[in-house]
């Protein structure tokens, strides 16, 4: 399965006061795993951004003068992200973005829906953490994802962060600890301190797992099934 972690940047909000996108960042995730394929571009919207979106991400209108405009780099965006699952945070804004400017270039055969499926990893966070902040630095926070170089928002950025935090919320590590300790750095240096073994132990005591423990497991394997649609990978040989 290939998916694109996709997020942009744009001059504000507002699409209806002709706001435009400034910035594209994608990383490529195939089987669950990040392959190191990524694409980033910035775009001269030409215009200025506006104060409250410029405080959010710093992307300046002299910086974007020489950069090339959005019909320039529609092509190699677009076969870059074509047939893949988008898995995007709060997907109806850059989608919204994304589309306008393929209008504004009348490539309404190119909008979104007909070219990628989209997983709105915002929507995923509400039903995972109802009643709870669900925004990215939030998310950072509850799943142990260092967001520590986002003093600015910046998409490619953004989307690396993205990445990491939705493999975390569907199945990481992390989300599979039964009740155990999210130390990530605790288990590591555990891990690696030298174990001596012997095998003069007589008999090995084999402790197997209660139906409680069992039917917890099945249950936390059922819960990443639904929210990854049927994708759950340690369900495979019992579908």
């Amino acid at each position: 399965m290939r998916q694109i972690v996709l997020d942009t940047e744009t001059t504000g909000i507002d699409i209806k006061l002709g706001n435009r996108i400034i910035e594209i960042g994608c990383v490529e995730v195939i089987d669950r795993r990040l392959t190191g394929n990524s694409y980033h571009q910035y775009i001269n919207p030409q215009r200025d951004s506006e104060e409250g979106a410029l405080e959010v991400h710093g992307i300046t209108t002299a910086f974007l003068a020489d950069k090339p405009l959005f019909t320039d780099i529609v092509d190699d965006f677009l076969n870059f992200i074509r047939g893949a699952e988008l898995v995007i945070h709060n997907a109806p804004f850059d989608v919204g973005f994304i589309n306008h400017e393929l209008s504004l270039l009348n490539q309404q055969q190119n909008h979104i829906a007909n070219i990628c499926r989209v997983l709105d990893t915002l929507v995923l966070a509400k039903k995972m953490h109802p009643g709870q902040k669900n925004n990215l630095d939030a998310l950072c926070k509850r799943y142990d994802i260092d967001n520590s170089q986002r003093d600015l928002h910046g998409a490619l950025l953004d989307a690396e962060i993205l990445a990491d935090t939705y493999l975390a919320m569907t199945g990481g590590q992390t989300a599979l600890l039964l009740g155990g300790s999210a130390d990530g750095e605790s288990r590591d240096a555990a891990a690696s301190l030298p174990r001596n073994v012997t095998l003069d132990t007589g008999k090995l005591k084999v402790i197997k797992a209660s139906n409680d423990e069992l039917a917890a497991h099945d249950s936390r394997l059922q819960s990443i099934n639904e929210m990854t649609e049927g994708k759950c990978i340690w369900l495979s040989g019992k579908n």
